[in-house]
């Protein structure tokens, strides 16, 4: 949706030393002995709100301002799991605007008091509703109050375009050479979009991989949270900017597995990170099968695990990590 910048109002101009924070996080190598590979993981959860979706937050907010579209009387509103409403609500608080997040009520109490945290209103939606009911929600509201500014993570081709250009243009600079895969889940589309995009420019031969969560369960993921693997879209809903995304496989990763690798991720490496992580690596792992010894395979760990305490990957007993 559009919005129409009120010429009367100047933009916000606060000092935001938070935003020199965001991007340029370290990729390092991960050596699983027992399957003999090596993957190459961005730590995207050392952004300074713990996520990945601080680089569309400060990209979308950056823009809004630059075009006039963001003013001191301008509203975030975004329909969101989670991750992205922390993020648009921390650079929000940093540049001086309000934000309202709609999420489900299923989320993790860890996200809404994050939110909260950094100021922002949270209204709760119906558990069981489909993402796409947020997403009319929300511009249902816009179209009564022109205060609203629409990120629009979904479709919103900033939200790839800046990964192409910062994420996937760190990670060939940290690679230093060929990348043979590039393995991530999908939330919105635009980092796997965005940095398989990249690759696939420089190395035409690299396999852009998405990880899908394996159970029928995961219906609506962005609104219902998907249960154990947070963050990450599944049957039911296909976001816009995945359908321009250069994908030559997909590879399914189910709870029980996203769970069991997190659990080594912190055991093993002593990264304290999401279950996205988790279904990343194990879906990396699954796609070096298929390619020759020694491939150089890229993956995202997405984000911290804070947000998860309250969640099955923490308050069930631990399964038997073989």
């Amino acid at each position: 949706m559009n919005q129409t910048r009120l010429d009367s109002d100047a933009p916000i101009r606060r000092d935001a030393a938070v935003l020199a924070l965001i991007g340029n996080t370290p990729l390092i190598p991960l050596r699983f002995a027992a399957e003999g590979v090596t993957l190459h993981a961005k730590c995207e959860f050392l952004n300074p709100s713990g996520s990945i979706k601080d680089r569309f937050a400060r990209c979308v907010i950056t823009d809004g301002e630059q075009r006039g579209l963001l003013t001191p009387r301008s509203v975030i509103l975004e329909c969101t799991s989670g991750n992205t409403g922390i993020s648009l609500a921390m650079v929000g608080a940093a540049r001086g605007y309000a934000v309202t997040i709609l999420m489900s009520e299923s989320a993790s109490v860890e996200r809404r008091q994050l939110l909260r945290r950094f100021g922002a209103e949270v209204i709760l939606l119906p558990d069981g509703g489909t993402y796409q009911a947020g997403i009319e929600r929300s511009l249902e509201m816009a179209s009564r109050d022109d205060r609203y500014f629409l990120p629009r993570q979904f479709e919103n081709p900033l939200n790839a375009e800046d990964h192409e250009q910062t994420t996937g243009q760190e990670i060939l600079r940290q690679m230093d050479g060929p990348v043979d895969a590039f393995v991530a889940g999908y939330g919105t589309g635009g980092s796997l979009g965005g940095c398989g995009r990249a690759i696939k420019n420089r190395f035409p031969q690299a396999r852009i991989v998405a990880m899908e969560p394996a159970e029928d369960e995961y219906h609506a993921a962005e609104c219902r949270c998907c249960f154990c693997i947070e963050g990450i879209a599944g049957k039911g809903f296909v976001p816009p900017l995945l359908r321009r995304a250069p994908l030559d496989a997909t590879v399914k990763v189910s709870a029980l597995e996203a769970m069991l690798f997190t659990r080594r991720l912190h055991r093993e490496f002593g990264l304290l990170v999401g279950t996205s992580s988790g279904a990343n690596v194990a879906a990396a792992l699954h796609t070096a099968r298929d390619l020759p010894a020694g491939a150089r395979i890229v993956t995202l760990l997405c984000d911290r695990a804070e947000r998860y305490f309250s969640t099955r990957l923490f308050t069930e007993n631990d399964s038997p990590i073989t």
